[in-house]
């Protein structure tokens, strides 16, 4: 159980880890506008956008992952197999961010699915 409890520790900082390239655009883009940050963001392009929809998405995917861990959690189902699932899809969220960044679609689309299938996957082996 010590693997999922570190493993959604991991997700719950992707989310701000992956601020700092937000940060980083904004500043590049005329200073960090600390007063109205979320304005700024709206018209960042390029990287810069790229990289606040990962930070976006990572919250959104923390979500699924989260839930999925404590359901198994909770049904006492935890295993091998969610342990290595979990693994998995933070392995494939961290790669899906890099790859937003790069601005390389199509296989960013596939990690989605690696990490999306694998919070999946942890949340049926509650049944």
């Amino acid at each position: 159980m010590n693997t999922l409890f570190i493993c959604l520790f991991v997700a719950m900082l992707l989310p701000y880890l992956a601020k700092g390239p937000v940060a980083w655009a904004m500043a590049k883009a005329g200073g960090y506008d600390n007063n109205h940050p979320r304005a700024q963001q709206a018209q960042l392009t390029g990287f810069g956008a790229r990289a606040l929809a990962g930070h976006q998405n990572a919250f959104e995917s923390l979500l699924v992952f989260g839930l999925a861990v404590l359901v198994v959690i909770a049904t006492g189902k935890v295993n091998p197999t969610t342990e290595w699932l979990a693994i998995t899809h933070v392995a494939a969220r961290f790669v899906y961010h890099i790859l937003y960044l790069a601005n390389k679609g199509t296989l960013r689309s596939l990690s989605w699915f690696v990490a999306i299938f694998s919070a999946f996957g942890i949340f049926f082996q509650a049944f």
